[in-house]
């Protein structure tokens, strides 16, 4: 007998998102803004519960939500201290002493028959071709701390934030759209006797919630989604070694760069995430290599001394559930797995999960077609994201620690392999529907990392002497006049979206 067969009459009202944080309140506020008037939602948390909070660095994909969400750009802006992020610049990962940026932005000029790095790869083996960043206008504006936008603007860019702000302004929101808050810590959960379905969550106050449709933003723990519903975990630890971080936050001092730093180290990398007043720090690590306490002392060594808080260390396992949608259990953020921040992908996770439940939300009854749709979906994006994150680990040249041997040594999935003999044979590079990380961004990571490919595609030979040359040139100009025009991303923010004790 299947889930769909024995509830499919039971009509999905009344929602209950079991934890506030980031991902309970961007699931509020989301659900509420689209769907409020056909839903039922409250909302527990307890404010003794405190929140990992170490994703406060983003991808272009929140503006889009945020534009779902009904949010104002400028006003969370000032409300959670952010910043501009125009991608991230890799330190000492694929060799000690280099550097390379990831950039949010397209580069060059494509065609139907070839993208733009064919072209360029063709001049760079012709003497000419300059580096590949002097044609995105993201990269280069990122290098010289540059930053505009405007409503006619094309650049392509991201945020860094306060997420604890961000979390309370979310909140603000989803109460103005008639969402429950309410407080306390869940005690126990009640479930169907025949088909497991969660049925009501108990407080510790005695206070019994029912629900249809239950959310659960629990953390790392999966209140509902683990330890109520044993769903069960997909370990990706052999392929991802690093299973702790220590993080601090720091006084912002200086000008604020739009971008985010991740530094390679020995063991592991650390993070450098610069808001309006303060940093957000971290160094991630594999405990098999290197001790918390030496963690936390190279992080201090390398923030410096004006800390805000002390520094914590956080424990993880690389992974995700076997299934995301239990029963009538969706898990959203931490309770359905853990990608480490290195591609700043894990409030993007949280926002394309509640997307893709609006999307095929379950208002005449929970079953197993909905079900089998969004979790075949979701195991597909953190696949592609998962390889993404390997790529930075195994394409490296750096032999200098026991760590990083093991890095380039491991075995990795097939579908990244095919990706990287793909490029290396041939400077092609797969574009796959629905992968959140496009060609540019493959393309940038793997040139970055160090490798080369043999040959590329060969219709740049088509063009005349010198003219791939002038069309180079002018593309450089192109970026080079726009940077040039731009303001300092300090003084942008400070017109744009100071936060009032900035």
């Amino acid at each position: 007998m299947h889930v769909g067969d024995i509830l499919d009459v039971k009509m999905v009202k009344k929602v209950v998102i079991v934890g506030g944080g980031t991902a309970g309140w961007i699931a509020a506020a989301a659900l509420s803004r689209q769907l409020g008037t056909l839903l039922d939602i409250t909302l527990i948390e307890s404010d003794d519960i405190g929140t990992v909070g170490v994703g406060e660095a983003s991808i272009p994909t929140m503006r889009n939500f945020h534009s779902l969400a009904g949010i104002d750009e400028a006003e969370f802006m000032k409300a959670s201290k952010a910043t501009f992020k125009l991608g991230i610049k890799f330190e000492n990962w694929g060799n000690l002493n280099e550097s390379y940026i990831h950039s949010f932005g397209t580069i060059g000029k494509t065609t139907w028959m070839a993208g733009f790095h064919h072209f360029w790869l063709h001049a760079v083996a012709e003497g000419y071709g300059g580096s590949l960043g002097e044609y995105c206008l993201e990269h280069q504006a990122a290098l010289a701390g540059k930053f505009s936008t405007s409503e006619k603007g094309h650049v392509n860019y991201a945020y860094h934030l306060d997420a604890s702000l961000y979390a309370k302004y979310l909140r603000g929101l989803a109460a103005e759209r008639s969402v429950r808050r309410v407080e306390g810590k869940v005690q126990q959960v009640k479930q169907n006797t025949t088909t497991g379905f969660i049925e009501s969550v108990v407080l510790a106050s005695g206070r019994e919630i029912e629900g249809d449709l239950f959310i659960d933003c629990s953390g790392f723990q999966g209140l509902l989604i683990e330890k109520t519903l044993e769903t069960g975990y997909e370990d990706w630890s052999h392929w991802l070694a690093s299973d702790s971080a220590v993080a601090v936050q720091t006084k912002q001092v200086g000008s604020i760069p739009p971008y985010t730093r991740s530094i390679a180290h020995d063991a592991g990398w650390r993070w450098q995430i610069p808001l309006q007043t303060r940093v957000g720090n971290g160094l991630v690590y594999s405990s098999q290599y290197l001790s918390d306490d030496e963690a936390k002392r190279q992080l201090l060594e390398n923030v410096g001394t004006d800390l805000v808080n002390e520094p914590r260390v956080i424990k993880f396992t690389t992974g995700k559930r076997k299934k995301s949608w239990n029963k009538n259990c969706v898990a959203l953020g931490l309770s359905s797995g853990f990608l480490e921040p290195l591609e700043s992908t894990s409030i993007h996770l949280i926002m394309i999960g509640v997307t893709r439940l609006m999307q095929i939300f379950p208002f005449d009854g929970v079953n197993d077609q909905l079900i089998d749709n969004f979790n075949a979906a979701t195991d597909v994006e953190l696949a592609r994201i998962r390889d993404f994150i390997i790529l930075h680990y195994k394409a490296t040249n750096r032999d200098d620690s026991e760590f990083w041997r093991h890095c380039k040594s491991q075995s990795i999935p097939d579908s990244l392999r095919e990706r990287l003999e793909l490029f290396k044979s041939t400077g092609h590079i797969n574009a796959v529907d629905g992968d959140i990380f496009r060609v540019d961004s493959w393309l940038q990571v793997m040139l970055g990392q160090g490798i080369k490919p043999q040959s590329y595609h060969h219709v740049a030979k088509m063009m005349q002497q010198g003219q791939l040359q002038n069309t180079l040139l002018q593309l450089k100009g192109s970026v080079e006049k726009a940077v040039g025009t731009m303001p300092t991303h300090q003084e942008f923010i400070n017109s744009y979206c100071r936060g009032s004790s900035a």
